[in-house]
């Protein structure tokens, strides 16, 4: 598959499966070929809640970040994971 192709059914499924929660700002933040037949797709969004006063107080991060592992083969998304920032625990 053609790279901007895995990236547009990454956002749709993003945009899809989360539509009852307002997302908005969806966009391509990574792209990684694990070398066996999939892609790694990191999606950034921000859903209506994150963008609370309080969010911007405590100086959290505005976005969701969302890890689509998607078959090269038919582009069949098979798993969606939180991507976990470095230094977080």
């Amino acid at each position: 598959m053609e790279v901007k192709d895995v990236v547009r059914i990454a956002k749709d499924y993003v945009i899809d499966l989360f539509e009852n929660e307002g997302v908005h700002d969806v966009g391509l933040e990574e792209i990684d070929f694990d070398g066996h037949g999939c892609w790694e797709i990191t999606i950034g969004f921000s859903r209506q809640w994150d963008q609370g006063i309080g969010s911007v107080l405590r100086g959290q991060d505005s976005r969701t970040y969302k890890v689509l592992r998607i078959n090269n083969v038919n582009g069949e998304v098979l798993s969606i994971k939180e991507r976990i920032s470095p230094g977080l625990s």
